[in-house]
């Protein structure tokens, strides 16, 4: 918790800063990009963790893997968290920073999971009803998860609608071990 308390402020600061520096969506393309190679390695976030490893070596590793890809400004920022020695932070930041700018922008996130990929037409029809119910702009997440068997389950928030095959299977084993009806003979 203590982690995610740290991350917020430090994302909350950056996306002010961002913000007035007119820099918003490049910051953002950073911060996904910090927050993608960071989660598919898990020895740099390791290495970044570490309290053995002293904080300038963690910096020329960070200036080594994201070098030019990134703007001065998240450089900085960087720069920042290495000489406060919060390099452990970096990744949770980077989240927090895009939850931030999606709740910045208004921008509902629905996860949809589905037996199989869906196709365009299906995820514009979901999309174009997420989008009336929501009132604002939505950013689809898929996932595939075949042991739904038919159908999907889209998360929005803290409300989730199961149209999935599964569900119903259950819904009707559970009426079906209901069943008042005793017969006689």
């Amino acid at each position: 918790m203590k982690n995610t308390i740290v991350a917020i402020r430090y994302a909350k600061s950056l996306l002010d800063l961002a913000i007035e520096l007119k820099s918003l969506e490049v910051v953002l393309a950073d911060m996904k990009l910090i927050y993608s190679v960071c989660s598919a390695n898990p020895e740099l976030m390791v290495v970044l963790r570490s309290p053995i490893i002293k904080s300038d070596k963690k910096l020329s590793i960070l200036t080594e893997i994201f070098g030019k890809q990134i703007c001065p400004l998240t450089q900085k920022f960087l720069n920042l968290l290495s000489l406060k020695k919060r390099e452990s932070y970096i990744v949770d930041t980077a989240e927090q920073f895009v939850n931030q700018y999606k709740q910045h922008k208004g921008i509902t996130t629905a996860l949809v999971t589905s037996a199989a990929p869906l196709d365009e037409s299906s995820k514009n029809h979901l999309l174009e009803m997420i989008k009336t119910t929501a009132k604002s702009e939505v950013e689809l997440e898929e996932k595939v998860k075949p042991e739904l068997l038919g159908g999907f389950v889209v998360r929005i928030g803290d409300t989730q609608v199961d149209a999935s095959v599964l569900r119903q299977i259950k819904n009707l084993k559970r009426s079906f071990s209901e069943n008042p009806y005793v017969k006689e003979f």
